[in-house]
């Protein structure tokens, strides 16, 4: 049956089991929307405020489901506005397929009105990209694309429809979904010399970062921790991929981390890191990174071993099929005296604040509270800065994608996108942001989104009117010098909300957080809750970029 291109890329999409996009119409994706209106029924369209709110949607449902999100935006400023989302999911391998219009074929190359070259603009920020000069490509390029987006290491892909193409005529003819592309493999020999490695360690540390939850291999993990009665640390990418209450949980690793977790990577004798990356956040001094420990390092792309730390082994394949491979060869490990050394080192630094009823609210009775009131799959997304790191260390995830922030890239304005991403995909959750005044400054423009789709995401603003984590380094590297992170913005979040048609309330004191936390989550409709916190709160422990362990900072003026 012949088909425009436009009802081509429609029908792809339902191939590829795709219900909802995330985008915003322009003149090069007129054909695409006029498609999307026939389709209606069985292609939801969620229309956002700004093209890079639409492709941080995309980030966040693929994020929340696992599956693939889709973004379209027309050619010129809207495809350049998608940059800095695909390259938020880039860094941290989430699967987006990104649709873009351009100028007609024959105007591609001279500077027609609108006319950008994005596939060599974002080829640096793409796992793969095409332009579709030949509309008998289209369905063949659009299903490689979702196939490449979701094998291996996912990651964004981004397909440039000239506007002739999605106009012209074509034969279609359907396909089932493709399966993904082959894993890499590993031998026996691997496996073995692994388990010798795993059974040999007194004082084993697991490492888990982002890879174990887009594998879903959660329970694979969880199996063999157990098996090895080995200490689990995260990565800010790896929060919920194990279980935040479980007894060898230890808590998140790195620059931010705990106390023990950090005394546990000194201290340790193997550390195995599974679907993480050793990014300069955890390893610091690369080369003093881990000096007393062995390294096994276990992960889908081949292109990360040895690339940041060099490690004794790898073994390179799908974590699906590694972790359940080691634990057949390992028997039930006991390392108790190790355990009882880590839970020594939490009870010296424990979290013993307890603020006077009429002080600022505390970041800390902040997220405890929240915490509290919200289920264990209900999902909570962040923005970037000390809010992201406080919400990293005092909330517990107990569930894969249940927490999405923006880790490789660190994009302020990423959370409302995330949310919006994330409540379209699971309306019935409770969806909530916690962000910064900063952050919330870069995105607020979406609230008109939440508004116009009623979705019932509170957002909570950690408003120390400063840029808060710039400021912590300049006390502490620049001699408080507080050079542009005190802006003295004015802005009413309240009175803001209000103009969105979205519901405001505040928090003054630490006094009032139970109850307007409580408020806000009840009313089951969009609402900013503006939580006036000290400026002078601070993310700890620390370790300084570029430091190990021996550096770590406990305690700030």
């Amino acid at each position: 049956m012949k088909k425009t291109g436009a009802q081509i890329i429609a029908e792809c999409l339902l191939e590829q089991g795709v219900d909802t996009v995330f985008g915003y119409p322009g003149g090069a994706v007129l054909n695409i929307y006029d498609a999307l209106y026939e389709y209606q029924d069985r292609i939801r369209h969620i229309l956002t405020a700004h093209e890079q709110g639409a492709c941080h949607a995309a980030d966040g449902y693929a994020r929340a489901t696992g599956k693939p999100g889709v973004v379209i935006a027309t050619s010129g400023p809207g495809a350049t506005n998608l940059i800095t989302g695909i390259a938020t999911a880039y860094m941290d391998s989430i699967p987006v397929v990104a649709i873009t219009g351009n100028v007609a074929v024959d105007q591609l190359g001279r500077d027609s009105f609108q006319e950008v070259d994005i596939t060599g603009i974002s080829m640096p920020v793409t796992k793969h990209n095409f332009i579709v000069k030949d509309i008998r490509d289209l369905a063949k390029v659009i299903r490689k694309a979702f196939r490449i987006a979701v094998s291996g290491r996912p990651g964004p892909v981004l397909i440039d429809v000239p506007k002739d193409i999605t106009a012209q005529q074509w034969e279609y003819e359907p396909q089932p979904c493709g399966e993904k592309y082959p894993s890499p493999r590993f031998s026996q020999e691997d496996i073995d010399t692994a388990v010798d490695m795993l059974q040999k360690a007194k004082r084993p540390l697991l490492y888990a970062g982002g890879g174990v939850i887009r594998a879903d291999a959660y329970q694979q993990l969880l199996r063999f921790a157990e098996l090895l009665d080995c200490p689990v640390c995260n990565s800010l990418m790896g929060l919920g991929g194990f279980p935040g209450n479980h007894p060898l949980f230890v808590s998140l690793i790195g620059m931010h981390g705990s106390y023990e977790a950090d005394m546990a990577l000194s201290e340790c004798d193997l550390i195995i890191a599974a679907g993480a990356r050793f990014s300069d956040r955890v390893a610091g001094d690369r080369k003093r990174f881990g000096q007393q420990a062995e390294i096994l390092h276990l992960d889908i792309d081949r292109a990360e071993v040895d690339k940041n730390v060099a490690v004794q082994h790898s073994i390179v394949g799908d974590l699906k099929d590694i972790l359940p491979a080691l634990c057949q060869g390992l028997t039930q490990q006991d390392h108790q005296e190790w355990r009882n050394r880590i839970e020594r080192w939490r009870m010296e630094h424990p979290d013993t604040s307890s603020p006077a009823p009429d002080a600022p609210p505390q970041y800390g009775h902040i997220l405890s509270t929240l915490r509290g009131l919200t289920g264990e799959y209900d999902i909570i997304a962040t923005d970037v800065g000390q809010h992201q790191m406080w919400t990293a260390q005092k909330y517990r995830f107990l569930h894969p994608r249940t927490f999405l922030t923006s880790g490789g890239l660190g994009t302020m304005g990423y959370g409302m996108g995330a949310a919006i991403g994330a409540q379209t995909a699971f309306p019935d959750r409770r969806v909530v942001l916690v962000t910064g005044d900063g952050s919330f400054h870069m995105n607020l423009n979406e609230l008109v989104t939440l508004s116009s789709y009623d979705m019932p995401i509170v957002i909570v603003v950690m408003n120390n009117t400063v840029l808060g984590m710039v400021r912590q380094w300049q006390k502490l590297f620049y001699g408080r010098r507080f050079s542009q992170t005190d802006p003295h913005r004015k802005t009413d979040f309240v009175e803001l909300a209000h103009a969105f048609g979205v519901e405001g309330l505040r928090i003054t004191r630490d006094s009032d957080v139970d109850r307007v936390l409580k408020q806000a989550l009840d009313l089951n409709r969009p609402v900013v809750v503006d939580c006036q916190i000290s400026p002078d709160d601070n993310v700890l422990p620390m370790i300084p970029p570029g430091g190990t362990t021996e550096d770590l900072i406990l305690k700030m003026d």
